[in-house]
């Protein structure tokens, strides 16, 4: 049986880079046998953690967004993942994800930078405070505490656009189309000369 749909969603995001990406989805291996999951892992190329959702936006609201995401400047930054934790979520799909706690400032202040320049532009409501740094991992039929990890990090030089289309709900369950816009480079790149002495 099945239903079309035409629900969609876009938000601003940092990726992780391929080998990180790689070295995350081993650990969500891990992870799901020791805690005894069922649930599928999230595929290496969809972790993302996201910063801010747009929704479905009219085109003028949308094209400022992307324009204040292009204008903000920053230098690269680290970011470091340190304990695995359950959020709360729908009964049987539960967000298992990977967060952290000072590795993550500096996303954070990036975070703020983004918004005030969004709220200057009159999308205020795209700036909520609340903001936990997250990689989701897997939506588990139930939820564990929190656990520490190896720290698993990597250096954030660019954020992207990323278009989730829900493309299909099949007997419940879904499938759904990640398209990763241009990627645009919002970071300046700092380059360091390494010199013999």
């Amino acid at each position: 049986m099945y239903q079309n749909t035409s629900s969609s969603r876009v938000f601003l995001a940092a990726v992780p880079d391929a080998d990180t990406a790689r070295r995350i989805h081993r650990l969500a291996a891990a992870l799901k046998r020791a805690h005894g999951f069922d649930a599928k892992i999230i595929e290496p190329e969809r972790l993302h953690v996201s910063l801010f959702f747009l929704g479905e936006l009219p085109e003028p609201a949308a094209r400022i967004a992307r324009e204040v995401a292009a204008e903000v400047r920053a230098l690269p930054f680290q970011v470091l993942f340190d304990h695995s934790v359950s959020f709360r979520g729908k009964p049987g799909s539960r967000p298992f994800v990977l967060t952290g706690d000072d590795g993550l400032n500096r996303l954070k202040s990036f975070r703020r930078t983004l918004g005030v320049a969004m709220a200057s532009k009159g999308l205020r409501f795209l700036a909520k405070k609340d903001f936990t740094p997250h990689i989701t991992l897997m939506y588990a039929e139930h939820d564990v505490d929190e656990h520490p990890i190896e720290p698993i990090g990597w250096t954030v030089n660019e954020f992207v656009l990323i278009h989730s289309m829900h493309a299909m709900c099949i007997l419940g369950g879904g499938r759904c189309i990640y398209k990763k816009a241009t990627a645009m480079l919002m970071l300046e790149k700092r380059w360091t000369k390494w010199r013999r002495s």
